[in-house]
């Protein structure tokens, strides 16, 4: 169970690692998670940010989001159907944003002008879930996602509503053939650029439910914080903390 607190005055945001897990379709391991975090919101409305679907257009999106997550029974719409798309975010009782590529995320935040609404909104109380790009951009900047910048932001600087670096799809070490960085080498080169950053490295399976100043690992996995030289914390299932 999820741990309780005002909505009305504490952020309550679940942070997802990816939209699927071992051999699941899309989304299905993360229902059982959002109907516990959206249980007092059926029949509202989802602002949903389709900006990181790089290879499906915004409707694309929208539908097949739309259609792995009607066991919700709530009104997904995605924000490109505004006349402003921050219109959209400001009529939702929720607001969620898809995967897909980070920097192509963040840029269409700029654009669109959604980071100061999405984070009044949620510092006020709206639930926010992401997963994958959408969890990384909820953190303080997009410095330790995987994707390839395929496009510019005008910063990195992202939603900062979770104080501290995430490293979604986190995986250790190197398979087999792979000569390039580790997924632990590359955060340790940005953590030698950045000594007083914080990364939580959630691997595949994992989301962080955050509530407040608090925050709660869910999954079948531990999550990793990595601190200056690479000091490692490991924060076990279903453990409750501040962050």
């Amino acid at each position: 169970m999820f741990y309780l607190m005002e909505e009305s005055i504490m952020k309550q945001m679940l942070l997802m690692s990816g939209s699927k897990y071992k051999e699941t379709d899309y989304l299905v391991h993360t229902i059982p998670w959002l109907k516990s975090f959206l249980a007092k919101y059926e029949g509202k409305k989802i602002a949903f940010v389709p900006y990181a679907g790089v290879r499906q257009t915004y409707a694309q999106y929208e539908q097949k989001v739309q259609k792995a997550l009607a066991d919700l029974n709530m009104e997904i719409i995605s924000v490109h159907h505004g006349e402003k798309h921050i219109d959209i975010i400001a009529q939702a009782d929720v607001i969620a944003i898809g995967g897909g590529n980070t920097f192509c995320l963040l840029k269409g935040l700029y654009e669109h002008q959604l980071l100061r609404l999405i984070r009044d909104k949620v510092t006020a109380g709206t639930p926010y879930f992401g997963w994958s790009a959408g969890a990384n951009v909820a953190g303080s900047s997009i410095m330790t996602t995987n994707d390839m910048p395929i496009t510019y932001p005008p910063s990195f600087e992202a939603l900062n509503l979770f104080p501290h670096q995430i490293n979604p799809h986190f995986i250790s070490g190197k398979m087999q053939g792979h000569n390039g960085e580790s997924r632990e080498e590359r955060l340790a080169e940005f953590l030698i650029v950045n000594p007083d950053a914080k990364v939580y490295a959630l691997p595949e399976g994992t989301a962080l439910h955050i509530h407040g100043d608090d925050m709660t690992v869910l999954g079948e996995q531990d999550v990793l914080c990595f601190t200056e030289n690479m000091q490692l914390t490991t924060i076990p299932t279903k453990t409750t903390l501040t962050y």
